[in-house]
């Protein structure tokens, strides 16, 4: 019964609309995180929506000398 139970949360996460899998982030060269991005990051999209965020780091910021 708890495997059902777990089956059933993998497949209710993986089939949300805004949900694009691990693979998809990491190859935009993003880092899935549970819960916040840290400092320096930025929610680039979701590994699986609504808790596992998909981050990208922030791009520095250029500046003429």
């Amino acid at each position: 019964m708890g495997i059902l139970v777990l089956v059933l949360i993998f497949v209710s996460l993986t089939q949300h609309g805004g949900a694009h899998g691990p693979d998809v982030c990491n190859h935009n060269g993003g880092l899935c995180r549970v819960g916040n991005c840290i400092s320096g990051e930025y929610l680039a999209q979701y590994c699986f929506e609504p808790i596992i965020l998909c981050c990208k780091l922030l791009s520095p910021a250029t500046t003429k000398s």
